[in-house]
């Protein structure tokens, strides 16, 4: 099992690893900064290949990121027939109704808000972890 991660803040990536081991996650957590380099991830372009680029069983999304943003990346991810399949979380700090709309439009399969304490992080982490790890059969 694979967790990607894109989220462009060094602090944000840093707590979601650190929550992540602490809801008892071990398995393999890939990072990428930006939405270009999240697409270059799933597709196995530049850098990535299948050794260091596993296939991820469930994506964590920024919206807020450079270069590509996530509303972007997810358009490209839902709009690709060999990628469309991957569950995407949306992680963010924005809690904007236009937002939820917006990601869910674009088929998004959860929205959730990064909370600002590390407790209730690992809180959230460990729910998501339970459902989309543990019970959901995920393509």
């Amino acid at each position: 099992m694979t967790i990607l991660i894109a989220d462009d803040d060094t602090d944000d990536r840093l707590f979601m690893d650190k929550a992540l081991r602490q809801s008892g996650y071990t398995q393999n957590v890939q990072f990428v900064e930006d939405g270009e380099e999240l697409m270059e991830y799933l597709r196995q372009e530049g850098r990535y290949n299948e050794e260091n680029a596993p296939w991820p069983n469930l994506l964590i999304l920024d919206l807020n990121m450079p270069r590509k943003n996530g509303f972007q990346a997810l358009n490209e991810i839902k709009d690709d027939p060999k990628l469309r399949r991957l569950p995407v979380v949306v992680m963010t700090t924005s809690s904007a109704d236009e937002d939820v709309l917006k990601t869910y439009n674009l088929g998004v399969n959860s929205f959730v808000t990064k909370p600002f304490n590390f407790n209730r992080l690992v809180e959230m982490v460990s729910a998501l972890k339970t459902y989309w790890i543990d019970t959901v059969k995920l393509p």
